[in-house]
């Protein structure tokens, strides 16, 4: 499949509008069209579903949310360049490709919402990891999106689906694990990219969690911060940042107080969380 559509092949659309890649805007452009394509497909059907996409550039993501049926796609694309390419697509597509020119920073993705709302997204690698936790600690939760599909680096992506024990693990780990089912879907070589980044990417799906709402998340980034912040340290020690009776602490997660952080399970991070806020 060398074409998803009938528009023209993303390199000429890339060579016409003159977009060249910015480094300080995080830009890669995928120009495999197959590859756009299996992303759009890790993020399950697409029929009846809104899908808010952050940094389109020259669309090839874009098109291939369209082509596998997504109700309709929000890009949201900072850069002004690539404004005249995503509007040939909104025409190929009419009244299916929302365009919005903006900062996806500042952006307010809750009232973008439209009926069932999935995030797909290459994200930008400067700013990635920031908008994912903006996502997983938005509130009120299950939050307003079904899932997330997310290219990241690959040491990012690893770090999102840790587990205790791996080197990897630490807070963003536990608040990945804490608030939704995460796992790595499949690996992006930096050769598909334009330019071609000095690392491996990797495709995370991750689907929100009916937790709870017993615990805060100010709550937990404290313990975390503290726990992860002396990560070599038993627990005992490093909790001490956060402040509290570290023994009460201990007592809420079943701990001993010898272990490390890289070890306890993301219960026991909860548990804590819970009693330091009582």
């Amino acid at each position: 499949m060398s074409q998803i559509d009938s528009l023209p092949p993303l390199r000429e659309v890339i060579a016409r509008h003159g977009l060249s890649a910015k480094k300080q805007l995080g830009q890669n452009f995928l120009l495999d069209l197959n590859l756009t394509a299996r992303i759009a497909r890790t993020a399950g059907p697409l029929e009846g579903v809104t899908v808010i996409e952050v940094g389109p550039g020259p669309g090839g993501l874009t098109r291939a949310l369209l082509a596998e049926g997504a109700r309709k796609v929000i890009a949201i694309e900072r850069d002004d360049r690539a404004l005249p390419a995503l509007a040939e697509i909104a025409a190929a597509y009419p009244g299916r490709l929302e365009i919005i020119s903006g900062d996806a920073m500042e952006t307010d993705y809750a009232a973008l919402a439209d009926g069932p709302t999935r995030i797909v997204a290459n994200l930008p690698y400067n700013i990635g990891t920031e908008l994912l936790i903006g996502w997983l600690t938005t509130d009120p939760w299950p939050p307003f999106f079904q899932s997330l599909t997310l290219m990241f680096q690959r040491e990012v992506a690893e770090r999102i689906v840790a587990k205790p024990n791996d080197d990897q693990y630490g807070r963003l780990g536990v608040l990945c694990g804490w608030r939704t089912d995460a796992r790595i879907a499949f690996n992006v070589g930096r050769e598909n990219f334009t330019p071609p980044p000095n690392v491996t990417s990797a495709v995370v799906h991750l689907v929100p969690k009916p937790v709870t709402g017993d615990v805060r998340v100010k709550d937990l980034e404290q313990v975390t911060r503290a726990a992860f912040g002396q990560r070599r340290k038993m627990v005992r020690q490093s909790l001490k940042a956060t402040g509290v009776p570290v023994e009460k602490l201990l007592t809420a997660a079943s701990l001993k107080g010898d272990e490390r952080a890289e070890t306890l399970p993301v219960e026991a991070f909860l548990e804590m969380a819970k009693a330091l806020r009582a």
